[in-house]
C-alpha cells in the first residue's frame, strides 16, 4: 500500500479543493521553529500543525511526553484545516520523515486512510522550484467525523504482557543505538529500553530524506513473518512512526504504536529497563 507522494504529483494538485496540505515541520530543540518556517515559506494552501499543541495532547504523569490529543481536539483542529472525510491529506515536514509520519499516523488512528507523506519533505520541494507562499490560507471548514482505531494502539498493560512473554509480539525500538543501550539519554529519566525490545532505528529506513523502497524495508524485518504481531515505540511516540510506515511497506499487517513509549514506560517507578543489546540489532 503506497503510504508517499511526490513532489511531482502534489505540484499537480495544489488547485485541487480535495486535496488537503498540513506543514508539520518541527524542531525538538527549538519547538517554535518549525511555525516561523511556515509562516516565512511554505507550500501554497497548506496548513500549519504545531507537533505539542496539535499532534500531542495534554502532557500528564503517565502517557509520555506526546500522549495522544483528545479526539474533539483532533477533530476540531483537522475541521479547521479544511479536512472533510473525503479528503486526500498530504502531510509534509523538512524531509527528516518522523514528524510528517506522526501526522500521517494520527489521521489513519482517527479513521481517516486517505493521507499521505511527502517524500524528501519542503527540502525536496523547493530543491525542484517549485511554488511557496507567504500567504496564511483561510480554508473552508471541513466536515470530519473522527472514528478512533483502538486496535492501531499498544497500552502499557500490553506492552507488559510482551515483556513478561505471555504474547507472541515483538517490541521494536525505534530510537538511537546509544539509547536503546542506555550509552546516552539525553530527555527521558533514565537510560535503556524496555526488557527484551529489538533495536531497528527509524532513520535506517528515510536515506536523504526519502523512504526507502518497499523491498529495501522488507530487508530491514526479514527475520520475521508477515503476520506476526508488532508493537513499535521509540521516545515519546513520534521517530517510532517512520518505522510504521516502514512495516507496512515491507507488508506487515499487525502493527501497532506504543504512544507513551519509553517515557511512558519509566514514568513507572516498577517497570524494570534493560541496558546493552539484544540479539538482534541496527545499528
Amino acid at each position: 500500500m503506497r503510504h508517499t507522494v511526490t513532489a511531482a504529483w502534489l505540484v499537480e494538485k495544489l488547485d485541487d479543493p480535495n486535496v488537503v496540505i498540513i506543514d508539520c515541520r518541527f524542531s525538538l530543540q527549538n519547538p517554535e521553529q518549525g511555525k516561523s518556517d511556515y509562516e516565512a515559506c511554505h507550500i501554497p494552501g497548506a496548513v500549519y500543525f504545531h507537533l505539542n499543541k496539535d499532534l500531542s495532547g495534554v502532557v500528564k504523569e503517565h502517557g509520555g511526553r506526546h500522549p495522544l490529543p483528545e479526539t474533539n481536539d483532533f477533530k476540531e483542529k483537522i475541521q479547521e484545516a479544511g479536512v472533510s472525510d473525503s479528503s486526500v491529506v498530504v502531510v509534509y515536514d523538512n524531509g527528516e520523515g518522523a514528524f510528517a509520519s506522526r501526522g500521517w499516523w494520527l489521521m489513519r488512528y482517527f479513521g481517516h486512510e486517505n493521507v499521505f507523506v511527502l517524500n524528501g519533505g519542503m527540502k525536496e520541494w523547493e530543491a525542484q522550484k517549485f511554488p511557496v507562499d507567504k500567504e496564511l490560507p483561510r480554508p473552508e471548514r471541513g466536515k470530519f467525523d473522527p472514528s478512533p482505531q483502538k486496535h492501531m494502539i499498544a497500552d502499557v498493560e500490553e506492552v507488559k504482557k510482551i515483556v513478561a512473554g505471555k504474547t507472541t509480539s515483538i517490541l521494536l525500538d525505534s530510537r538511537s543505538y546509544d539509547r536503546y543501550i542506555g550509552q546516552n539519554e539525553p530527555i527521558d529519566r533514565v537510560a535503556g529500553h524496555i526488557p527484551g525490545a529489538i533495536h531497528r532505528d527509524w532513520v535506517n529506513g528515510v536515506e536523504k530524506g526519502f523512504f526507502l523502497k518497499d523491498e529495501e524495508q522488507a530487508n530491514r524485518f526479514s527475520e520475521w513473518e508477515k503476520d506476526r504481531p508488532i508493537v513499535v515505540y521509540c521516545g515519546s511516540g513520534v521517530t517510532a512512526t517512520p518505522n510504521i510506515i516502514a512495516l507496512n511497506q515491507a507488508g506487515f499487517t499487525n502493527v501497532k504504536l506504543y504512544p507513551g513509549s519509553y517515557s511512558d514506560w519509566v514514568s513507572y517507578d516498577e517497570n524494570e529497563i534493560e541496558l546493552g543489546d539484544s540479539t538482534n540489532f541496527e545499528k
